[in-house]
């Protein structure tokens, strides 16, 4: 990549960091050690690769589900943002070009009447989602006879939803339904996928020359290898780097 333009260090890190905007519920963006606090995964490597770039450090400013994140939209508490893209966040903020995309599915229990994806949207059927999620947001849009049931991010909501008997099904990414299914017994993620949910990295509206470096960033992070090895580090499954045919 060609140097940092100073207009754009100085819309990326105009207090002379970076600051990273974190959605912590979600293990497919990132991880933290509940022993040390240290946080890992693809967009804490993706953070310090830009922030190197840039030749500042990073800091991350973890927010606890989507729901804290999106509220911080119009607010000066990051400067850049990972989540996943979505037509209706594009109002608020710049997104780069996917950098990862994951397929989501759904975990049933196996007294579930879902029994599988092309089964879900039936009338009767409560699908549980984390509000304010790329889920939710899809699914919201798309669903046309079941009900979404929206819940706070996280692994004890959407668990504890499915064995209170509040969800026929619990939607969210393939990786992290894989890890809820680990710690329910007869718990399972459904075959197929109902959408592939892309990530991206947001910027604020307004920073034209920063929002330009950041895609040029994640152009070539996706060429040089970087994206897939994280991926492969972080042991993410069912996700992938994004193609170059799903910028959004």
């Amino acid at each position: 990549m060609p140097s940092v333009p100073p207009v754009a260090r100085a819309e990326l890190a105009p207090n002379g960091k970076l600051r990273v905007g974190l959605i912590m519920s979600n293990q497919v963006l990132v991880s933290k050690d509940l022993r040390t606090g240290e946080i890992r995964g693809v967009t804490v490597e993706l953070g310090n690769a830009l922030a190197q770039r840039l030749g500042v450090p990073f800091e991350a400013v973890q927010y606890t589900n989507p729901v804290a994140l999106v509220k911080s939209f119009n607010e000066d508490e990051w400067d850049i943002a990972f989540l996943a893209y979505d037509p209706a966040r594009a109002q608020e903020v710049t997104f780069s070009p996917p950098y990862m995309e994951v397929d989501n599915s759904y975990l049933v229990l196996a007294k579930s009447k879902v029994s599988s994806v092309e089964r879900a949207d039936t009338p009767g059927v409560t699908i549980a989602v984390p509000e304010k999620s790329a889920p939710d947001l899809y699914l919201s849009r798309t669903l046309k006879a079941a009900k979404v049931l929206r819940l706070p991010g996280g692994i004890e909501a959407g668990i504890k939803a499915l064995t209170e008997g509040q969800a026929d099904a619990y939607a969210e990414n393939a990786h992290m339904l894989s890890l809820y299914a680990e710690r329910v017994p007869g718990a399972r993620v459904l075959e197929g996928r109902y959408t592939i949910i892309r990530h991206a990295i947001a910027t604020h509206k307004g920073k034209a020359a920063g929002s330009d470096y950041v895609k040029a960033f994640v152009v070539d992070v996706k060429a040089n290898g970087t994206v897939a090895e994280a991926i492969q580090r972080a042991g993410l499954h069912r996700t992938r780097v994004a193609s170059d045919q799903t910028n959004p």
